[in-house]
């Protein structure tokens, strides 16, 4: 059994530009963030999906459309999935990424920095702690809601390929839980293509936050 799924982070958004904390807060695409989806449309051109999902936030149901716009395959819209969200940040949600950083932390003054030293999963759950009105995912409720998603994509026919287009920090949740070194959990570029491969012995990448699928 395998199971091939192409992850797709959104293309940019206002709050990307402005380095907001963009987790369930909702910005538009920019016409970088559309020029995104389809490039990443047309880097797929090769795949054949015979199915697509995305997270229920409009700039991923926005970048799925633009994507299958610009493919060439017979799938027009993706199935909105609240299991392929971004993380939930809580009071933190719409505020300054780097100093919110600065905030949880302390002592890192970019959110990369933290991501770096203390790694995805205990990030989260600084977030969540440091939330005074404890909203915030903690890495247990984050993998909670995450979980269904997978169950629905281990129960498609053997051999599909599937599209999931969800969020930066949850690629690179996936990309900790299931790879192995820091380049797996780098920032995927917004319309970067990520493929994962569900078979028998689990999960494995067969490429991370790429821009073109590799030869």
């Amino acid at each position: 059994m395998a199971i091939n799924v192409y992850f797709v982070r959104h293309g940019q958004t206002y709050f990307n530009l402005y380095h907001r904390m963009q987790g369930w807060s909702d910005s538009p695409l920019t016409e970088k963030g559309l020029a995104d989806a389809a490039r990443a449309g047309k880097a797929l051109a090769k795949i054949n999906f015979d199915y697509a999902f995305s997270s229920d936030l409009k700039r991923t149901v926005e970048t799925a459309h633009e994507l299958l716009a610009n493919h060439p395959g017979t799938l027009k819209d993706a199935t909105p999935d609240a299991a392929w969200r971004e993380e939930f940040f809580g009071y933190f949600e719409g505020l300054n990424s780097d100093a919110s950083s600065f905030t949880i932390s302390r002592q890192y003054r970019t959110f990369e920095e933290m991501i770096v030293n203390y790694g995805v999963e205990t990030t989260r759950n600084k977030i969540a702690a440091t939330d005074p009105f404890e909203q915030a995912e903690d890495n247990e409720t984050f993998w909670k809601r995450l979980e269904p998603g997978f169950q629905t994509l281990r129960k498609l026919p053997d051999g599909s390929n599937v599209l999931v287009v969800s969020h930066g920090m949850t690629i690179r949740s996936i990309g900790s839980r299931f790879g192995k070194g820091a380049e797996f959990t780098a920032q995927p570029q917004n319309g970067a293509l990520t493929k994962l491969v569900l078979d028998q012995g689990g999960a494995h990448f067969a490429f991370y936050n790429q821009l073109q699928v590799p030869e």
